[in-house]
């Protein structure tokens, strides 16, 4: 899976680098427009479109038959139960292009949360770096006593230009390590968890303002493969005690029409509604 997620971090990044340059509804309006095109096409190619347009005649009638004879108590519930059918069978025509697409759109997701779902930090805004240990975590690596409690030996590393303003806390409830940092001055940089020998790195972003389509990573997982699915911006942790490395963005949201509102609810929206005006001019029944 860390293969994947480096391709298509690649290919995501090669698309999208064109459209920073545009404001962000803008840029995310061009992304919604080439999905909802790849939709109709596969909607076209893997479903029943006869069926499709033959079963959509039959709900019609059904409708106006309902509407026509509404003083007819058996007649309606007839038509309904009709239409309930005529429905089913609606869904699966659909069923076959929606299982086809529902992998590749999942993997779209998954890229664009990591540039339209965060703001990175602000120069000097603090923000908490925790590393959670797996449960497995004592015996591999140096410990000390802390009020009769194991706490691991850990320290947060940081380049030039990130400060460490806090020592570790270690909260044994939750295996986790926690740190609070800030960045000086914009940057992309790289901090590196030590325990021991052992050596465990994390992205950190700082910029002035929200520079548009930025790889903002608020988590970096270990080896299993529904986390690496989930979280793809980074490759995952080499194999050792630290099971993930966080860092507490803020979520972001997009400008829409005078509404601040999540990217997905957005993209989702112009997608649909792309997918519905260009139907005909596709010849794709929906």
């Amino acid at each position: 899976m860390a293969t994947v997620n480096s391709v298509l971090r690649g290919v995501v990044s090669a698309v999208l680098t064109p459209l920073r340059g545009l404001p962000e509804l803008a840029g995310l309006a061009v992304i919604a427009l080439v999905a909802a095109i790849g939709m109709l096409m596969v909607y076209k190619l893997a479903s029943n479109q006869d069926g499709i347009a033959a079963v959509k005649s039959k709900i019609h009638a059904c409708l106006f038959e309902i509407r026509l004879f509404n003083d007819d108590i058996r007649a309606m519930l007839r038509a309904q139960w009709e239409l309930l059918g005529h429905n089913m069978r609606y869904m699966r025509f659909a069923l076959v292009p929606m299982a086809i697409m529902i992998v590749p759109f999942f993997l779209l997701i998954a890229q664009l949360q990591f540039r339209y779902g965060y703001h990175a930090m602000a120069p000097g805004q603090p923000v908490i770096v925790q590393a959670t240990l797996g449960e497995d975590w004592e015996g591999k690596v140096p410990t000390q006593d802390a009020d009769g409690i194991a706490k691991p030996v850990a320290r947060l590393v940081a380049p030039a230009g990130v400060e460490v303003q806090t020592p570790a806390l270690w909260i044994p409830s939750e295996r986790q390590l926690a740190w609070r940092v800030a960045g000086d001055k914009p940057g992309d940089y790289r901090l590196s968890v030590k325990l021991g020998d052992q050596t465990f790195d994390k992205s950190f972003r700082v910029q002035q303002g929200n520079t548009h389509l930025a790889l903002i990573s608020p988590l970096r997982v270990g080896q299993s493969f529904v986390d690496q699915l989930v979280y793809p911006a980074e490759a995952p942790l080499p194999a050792g005690p630290v099971e993930s490395i966080s860092v507490a963005y803020p979520s972001a949201d997009v400008w829409f029409f005078g509404w601040n509102t999540h990217w997905l609810v957005v993209f989702f929206i112009l997608s649909i509604a792309f997918a519905f005006a260009l139907r005909n001019r596709m010849g794709v029944s929906i």
